[in-house]
């Protein structure tokens, strides 16, 4: 809630908050040394729904087996988490659920530009590390073709917006020397299908708005 609020807040291409400290700087070390392997790319990128079946969530068994996920997922559960990312970010977000993936992104990786519009409310794209790789931050583009500027790859910083139709983003080809571990954070509606993804599937979160 400190980090949201003391975010600065970019208007161009489209609305975006550049957050640093989002974690206490335990619970960060923490997850950046969770022991998930990183999947394999197999020479095939583009997209994340492209490696389904080896993407790896904060789930209920996570956050079951590691402490460290199960204190993620509560704060950004908490009723006073969600009223805060709606009063600083216009987002809407009761009746939806949280969903957080734990990537690993490694050579040979990419992401076409994409908006995120649809059932994902809120997005918040947060930067494990490693440290002293600035240039693997998330690209921003003012639309499907034009690239606009890359956000800065610190740890413990992040990239938040309110998915529409304009919020282009997506990672350009680039060398990846190390694995790049991230918290991809969304806030998504009732109509997402993949259940098992979920942090508490049965619980919708409590927003002051309605969903």
């Amino acid at each position: 809630m400190n980090s949201l609020a003391a975010a600065p807040r970019h208007e161009g291409p489209y609305r975006h908050w550049i957050l640093s400290d989002v974690l206490p700087a335990d619970l960060a070390a923490e997850m950046d040394a969770l022991p998930f392997d990183a999947p394999a790319l197999n020479g095939v990128s583009g997209s994340r729904e492209i490696h389904n079946n080896t993407r790896t969530y904060i789930d209920a068994e996570a956050i079951a087996r590691h402490p460290a996920c199960a204190a993620m997922a509560q704060a950004f559960q908490h009723p006073e988490t969600v009223a805060a990312v709606e009063e600083m970010t216009g987002a809407r977000l009761g009746g939806c659920c949280l969903r957080i993936e734990y990537a690993q992104d490694t050579e040979g990786f990419w992401l076409q530009p994409h908006t995120d519009l649809g059932v994902k409310k809120f997005t918040l794209l947060y930067y494990l590390g490693p440290d002293g790789q600035p240039d693997l931050g998330t690209d921003v583009y003012a639309d499907a073709d034009t690239w606009s500027h890359r956000a800065p790859f610190t740890p413990g910083g992040a990239m938040a917006f309110v998915p529409s139709n304009n919020t282009w983003h997506g990672f350009e080809p680039r060398p990846i020397p190390v694995v790049r571990k991230s918290l991809i954070v969304n806030y998504v509606t009732e109509e997402w299908r993949a259940r098992e993804q979920l942090a508490f599937p049965d619980t919708p979160v409590t927003g002051r708005h309605g969903g």
